[in-house]
């Protein structure tokens, strides 16, 4: 070649090899693995992958028991705030029940009942849970449960004519219908 097509690139392979360098480039053996191996990259990349789904589903296992246990702790702490909010008026019950049987006077023992109820309804009160307005109200069926009709004029047909339970709600969520007896106008009326 002539100094002239060494220096116009003719001659040359694309990589600057000249023709008889790029025939006589060793060809890489059947066990060694080219640098730029398209099977070989990809299941490197197939290793790795695997590899990293593998701590995710770990990761992901661990935090769902985490996360389990969490919600189980929080419901045992709730159920315990309530519990330590009532036992006030369990004690008071029994102190009521243990002087029932030596009082004499029947309206001392009745206003202690009393104040133990108030207390009790405080304290639901305090926790969100008020009762379902239900005498003389008209039937919800979304927070009362009839369990009978009664023919009467006392009060207007559809309406709570008894409540036999009382009912709970805290917002608007009902924790127990009103058991109630629904008002219905007598035959003839």
């Amino acid at each position: 070649m002539s100094d002239d097509s060494e220096e116009s690139g003719e001659g040359t392979q694309p990589n600057g090899a000249s023709p008889t360098e790029a025939k006589s480039a060793p060809a890489p053996e059947v066990g060694e693995v080219a640098a730029e191996d398209p099977v070989a990259a990809a299941q490197a990349e197939t290793a790795r992958m695997k590899d990293q789904l593998l701590r995710l589903a770990a990761d992901f296992d661990n935090f769902k028991k985490r996360s389990r246990k969490e919600t189980e702790d929080i419901g045992k702490r709730a159920r315990e705030e309530v519990l330590r909010d009532l036992l006030p008026v369990f004690d008071n019950l029994e102190r009521a029940t243990a002087h029932a049987s030596a009082a004499t006077d029947g309206k001392a023992l009745t206003d202690g009942i009393g104040m133990v109820m108030r207390q009790f309804l405080d304290t639901l009160g305090k926790l969100g849970v008020e009762r379902v307005p239900a005498l003389g109200q008209p039937f919800d069926p979304a927070v009362h449960e009839a369990v009978q009709h009664l023919e009467t004029t006392e009060h207007p047909p559809g309406s709570v004519a008894m409540e036999l339970q009382a009912g709970y709600r805290t917002g608007e969520r009902v924790i127990r219908p009103a058991m109630v007896v629904v008002a219905k106008a007598p035959p003839g009326a």
